[in-house]
C-alpha cells in the first residue's frame, strides 16, 4: 500500500494544480459492472485512477494551455489540454508502466469507447452513476431507453469525467472499496434528474438538481455551449487576454 499512497499523493498534488481530481480503483471492480466487450484486459487487482475535471480546470489548466500553445490545428483544444496536463502528471512519477484511456477514445474498428468513464467514476467512489435501475418505481416504459448520468458530491453536475490512468504492473489487492455517495435519497429527485438529463440536457438544468459548491465560469459555459467548429474566435479571445 506504500506504492498506492505515494502514487496517489503525487498524482493528486500535480493534478490539483490544473483543477483536476483523481480517484483510485481496481480493474476488477470495473470489470464486474461492464459487459465483456468493455472489460479491461488487466489483472483484477491492477491499480487505476479515474480523472475528473473540476469547474476550476478551465481557468487553471485549459486557459494556460491555450495561451502557451504555439500551434494552430483542428484538434480540440480541450482534449489537448487534458492530455498535456496528464502527461505532466505522469512525468512526476517516473518508473511505472502507465497507459491512459481518454473518455473520447474508441476501440479500433468499433464504435465502442475504450473505457466507460461513468462506471469507472462510480466504482472509484468519486461520483454516483444514476441509472434507470436506481428507481424502484420507474415512470417510464420498460423498453424505454433512459441514459444514466453521474453526480459529484460537491460539484453536482458541474464536472466532467476525462480519463482513466492504468498502472499496468501495480497490483493493489488490499485497496478497500468505498461506495459512491448517493446524494439523491429522494426517489422523486432521481426521476427528475434522469428526466432532465434525457429530455432537456441542452439547458444544463440537470447540473443544478442540487446546489453545487462551484459552477463553470461564464466563459467556460460559453465555450462548451459553442460548436467545436465555431470556437476559433473564443480561442483567439483567450490567447489575446
Amino acid at each position: 500500500m506504500t506504492t498506492l499512497f505515494e502514487v496517489n499523493t503525487k498524482l493528486t498534488e500535480c493534478l490539483h494544480d490544473f483543477g483536476l481530481e483523481c480517484h483510485p480503483f481496481k480493474v476488477g471492480w470495473y470489470n464486474e459492472r461492464v459487459k465483456s466487450g468493455f472489460q479491461l484486459e488487466h489483472h483484477e487487482d491492477t491499480l487505476c485512477f479515474v480523472v475528473i475535471s473540476s469547474p476550476s480546470f478551465f481557468e487553471k489548466g485549459f486557459i494556460p494551455f491555450v495561451r502557451n500553445s504555439t500551434e494552430s490545428n483542428h484538434l480540440d483544444y480541450l482534449d489537448q489540454a487534458i492530455s498535456s496536463c496528464l502527461k505532466t502528471a505522469i512525468q512526476s512519477i517516473p518508473g511505472y508502466d502507465i497507459s491512459i484511456l481518454h473518455d473520447y477514445e474508441m476501440r479500433p474498428g468499433t464504435r465502442r469507447p475504450k473505457v466507460l468513464v461513468q462506471t469507472a467514476g462510480h466504482v472509484s467512489g468519486a461520483v454516483y452513476f444514476y441509472q434507470k435501475t436506481d428507481v424502484i418505481n420507474p415512470p417510464w416504459l420498460t423498453d424505454q431507453p433512459i441514459y444514466g448520468v453521474c453526480l459529484h458530491p460537491s460539484y453536482i453536475g458541474w464536472f466532467a469525467l476525462r480519463a482513466v490512468i492504468i498502472f499496468q504492473k501495480v497490483l493493489v489487492p488490499d485497496l478497500v472499496y468505498k461506495p459512491p455517495k448517493d446524494i439523491l435519497v429522494d426517489e422523486t429527485k432521481k426521476i427528475e434528474l434522469l428526466n432532465r438529463y434525457n429530455n432537456s440536457w441542452q439547458d444544463w438544468s440537470f447540473r443544478d438538481i442540487m446546489e453545487p459548491t462551484e459552477r463553470y465560469s461564464e466563459l467556460q459555459q460559453k465555450y462548451l455551449s459553442t460548436r467545436p467548429s465555431e470556437r476559433s474566435h473564443l480561442i483567439e479571445l483567450i490567447k489575446r487576454n
